[in-house]
C-alpha cells in the first residue's frame, strides 16, 4: 500500500509522543496533560469563590495563565503533528481544546471595557477542559463505542417517552383544567415529563382523584423507564468488552483512532501507522 505524502521522521516522532499512548514518552505526556486538567478544573471551581478570588487573585491569574499557555503549545503542536489538521480542528476534541483556551486570550483583550463585562462569562467555558480528560482514560473508548451502539435503540426509547408524554399531558389537561394550574397542554406536558423523570418541582400538581391515578402510575411508570436507558447501553457494553481493542495508535495522516488490534495502516486512509 503506497503512501501519497511521506510524512517527515521529526513529525512522526511528534505524532508518536503527542497522539499515541503505548509508548513511554506518549504516556508521560498523557499523565502531564491529564495533570494540567486537574489542576485547571479544580483553579476553575476555586476561583468562583469570592473570598478566595478577593485574596489570591493574582495568583489565580498567573497559574491560569500558565495553563493557558500550556494548552495553547498542545493545540498548535496538536496540528503541527497530523498531515490533514482540519481532521483534529473540527473534531469534537480540537472544539473542546480551542473552546477551553480561547476565553483567558478574550477575557485579557476585552476585560477592561465596561461595555463587554458579559464576555468574561466565556471564560467559564475553561470547564470544557474536563472533557479532555477521556482522551486520556483508555476505558473511554469503549464506552464511547457502546453509547454508538446504542444509539437507535435509545433514540428509539427516547420518541416512544415523548409519546407517552403528549398523551399523559393532554389528558392531564383534560381532567385537571386551568383550575388545578395545568392551562394549556406543552404545560401539562412539561409536568408530565417532570412527574416521570421522578423529578418532583412541586409546582403545579394534580387535585382530583382521577388526576392523581394518572398521576401515581406515571410516577411508578417513570422508574422502569429510567432503567431502560441503563440497560440498553450496559447490553452493548459488555458486548464491547467481550473482545476488547486495546490499541490506542492513531493515524499521523487524517487523525482516524478506531484501529483493530495489531493494525499496520490506517484502515480510513491506508497510511503506516507507528510501530
Amino acid at each position: 500500500m503506497k503512501e501519497k505524502k511521506p510524512i517527515p521522521h521529526w513529525k512522526f516522532k511528534l505524532h508518536e509522543v503527542i497522539y499515541e499512548a503505548d509508548t513511554p514518552a506518549g504516556k508521560f505526556f498523557d499523565i502531564a496533560i491529564l495533570i494540567v486538567i486537574i489542576i485547571s478544573v479544580v483553579l476553575v471551581m476555586m476561583e468562583s469563590i469570592s473570598s478566595l478570588l478577593y485574596k489570591y487573585a493574582w495568583q489565580f491569574y498567573i497559574a491560569e495563565w500558565i495553563i493557558t499557555g500550556i494548552f495553547t503549545i498542545e493545540y498548535i503542536v496538536r496540528i503541527i503533528a497530523i498531515n490533514k489538521p482540519k481532521r483534529y480542528i473540527f473534531s469534537f476534541y480540537g472544539i473542546v481544546d480551542l473552546l477551553s483556551t480561547l476565553p483567558s486570550y478574550i477575557g485579557f483583550i476585552f476585560g477592561g471595557t465596561n461595555l463587554l463585562f458579559a464576555i468574561r462569562a466565556l471564560r467559564l467555558l475553561r470547564i470544557f477542559r474536563v472533557l479532555k480528560i477521556t482522551r486520556y482514560i483508555g476505558e473511554s473508548r469503549k464506552l464511547m463505542l457502546a453509547l454508538r451502539n446504542s444509539k437507535a435503540k435509545i433514540l428509539v426509547f427516547l420518541f416512544a417517552v415523548l409519546i407517552i408524554c403528549i398523551i399523559a399531558g393532554t389528558l392531564m389537561h383534560l381532567v385537571e383544567g386551568k383550575a388545578s394550574g395545568f392551562d394549556n397542554i406543552p404545560l401539562s406536558i412539561y409536568w408530565c415529563i417532570v412527574t416521570l423523570t421522578t423529578v418532583g418541582f412541586g409546582d403545579i400538581a394534580p387535585v382530583t382523584p382521577l388526576g392523581r391515578l394518572i398521576a401515581s402510575v406515571i410516577m411508578i411508570t417513570g422508574y422502569g423507564i429510567i432503567a431502560v436507558p441503563t440497560g440498553i447501553v450496559s447490553a452493548e457494553f459488555s458486548k464491547t468488552t467481550d473482545k476488547p481493542i486495546t490499541n490506542t495508535q492513531v493515524c499521523p495522516n487524517c487523525n482516524e483512532a478506531r484501529h483493530l488490534d495489531h493494525s499496520e495502516f490506517c484502515h480510513n486512509c491506508g497510511y503506516k501507522l507507528n510501530e
